[in-house]
């Protein structure tokens, strides 16, 4: 019973994983726009988002957009894990998690709740790496308030390695290390 129990639930895991993957991917295009309401959305002419898998831009954008949306309301820890097992390498998992037992935080967010909204925009690349810029939203639309971080993506794999704090205008302010 426990291993089909266990099974469901990884499928289930999976099927919402791929569920938010594909919205979150279509949606990551707008990263780069400014926000707005979906009141004032509804009111514009349609839009057109997209996204493309090559883009480790767009693949940091999906990833975000899926954690928060699994973070939301009722947090969703086997979707989130799922979504953490898809989109980091195994080193930087391990990492994360020593980082969060030691600042009893999200280390994907850098805090305890989570955002009302979130923006991707590309900082830099070398090294067989690139960086984005990650701002995460918080507080109401009439005086919200962000926080920065500064998402670390393998070019050979985009997948992340490495979150930092960050600023508005790109760099880190400091590291998820085991010894943070």
């Amino acid at each position: 019973m426990r291993t089909t129990r266990s099974t469901w639930r990884s499928a289930v895991a999976f099927a919402l994983l791929a569920a938010l993957t594909v919205p979150a991917v279509a949606f990551a295009a707008s990263a780069g726009a400014s926000a707005r309401s979906a009141a004032t959305a509804a009111d514009d002419a349609p839009q057109t988002l997209e996204g493309g898998t090559s883009s480790v831009v767009d693949r940091v954008a999906s990833f975000y957009g899926a954690y928060v949306d699994a973070r939301t309301g009722t947090p969703d820890a086997s979707l989130s894990n799922a979504l953490r097992a898809h989109y980091l390498t195994t080193e930087f998992r391990a990492r994360l998690d020593a980082w969060e037992r030691k600042n009893a935080v999200d280390g994907v967010l850098r805090a305890q709740n989570t955002p009302r909204a979130w923006q991707v925009t590309y900082d830099n690349s070398g090294a067989g790496h690139t960086w984005t810029t990650v701002r995460l939203t918080w507080g109401d639309e009439k005086k919200p308030t962000y926080t920065y971080l500064s998402v670390q993506s393998d070019l050979a794999t985009r997948l992340i390695s490495d979150i930092k704090e960050g600023t508005a205008t790109g760099g880190a302010a400091d590291s998820v290390d085991s010894d943070d």
